[in-house]
């Protein structure tokens, strides 16, 4: 389900970037949004899933780019 965005009358998107090299694997993203991120194995980086999430996601994008130490995590929001 698409959340609907009433003040412009389209239905919302998101644009997730993950950046790696600023990244410092503390997993943060993925405990707010497991199915947006992930982490490497080898050092923790973090691994952008889906990089247009639905809108049922869009929260836990917020919280985990808000969380994140690192400030590696960066979305944009628009409406179509």
């Amino acid at each position: 389900m698409e959340q609907i965005d009433e003040r412009v009358g389209g239905v919302k998107t998101m644009k997730v970037t993950a950046d790696q090299d600023k990244c410092c694997g503390a997993g943060s993203c993925v405990l707010q949004a497991p199915d947006v991120f992930d982490q490497r194995e080898e050092d923790g980086i973090v691994v952008l899933l889906d990089p247009t999430p639905p809108a049922a996601l869009h929260a836990a994008v917020r919280e985990a780019a808000g969380v994140c130490p690192a400030g590696a995590i960066t979305f944009d929001e628009s409406a179509e």
